[in-house]
């Protein structure tokens, strides 16, 4: 298992940004799945995107096309660029990693999580 510490979060507008930050206590780019999850209060935990150990990432219908998934520098840290915002992604965004080279969707059984960060759209 790795360590993971997101930041980020924050309070926005609607139609505004934010960039999520995920930093691992390792080197993540090679032989991981990552992902990014949130969970709003009563409401189930939601895979929102995941990247694949080959670059390849996979996003919810929800989120498609607004939030985008990268590995970046330093080579340990995994991000979540978050536009156009709505009041409804409101929630705890969590980032997760496994260590799994195949097909990386969000639903994948992620072994490490985050502590999570707090992210609040207002309407």
């Amino acid at each position: 298992q790795v360590h993971l510490v997101e930041s980020g979060g924050g309070s926005v507008q609607a139609g505004g940004s934010l960039r999520l930050s995920c930093a691992a206590s390792g080197y993540i780019f090679s032989g991981y799945c990552l992902g990014w999850f949130r969970q709003a209060p009563g409401k189930e935990r939601e895979g929102v995107a995941s990247i694949a150990s080959y670059g390849t990432a996979t996003y919810a219908d929800s989120v498609k096309g607004r939030f985008t998934i990268s590995k970046g520098n330093p080579e340990n840290t995994l991000y979540l660029q978050m536009n156009s915002l709505k009041a409804e992604d409101t929630a705890m965004y969590y980032c997760a990693a496994a260590r799994w080279i195949g097909y990386c969707p969000p639903s994948h059984n992620f072994n490490s999580w985050g502590q999570g960060t707090q992210v609040t759209v207002s309407s």
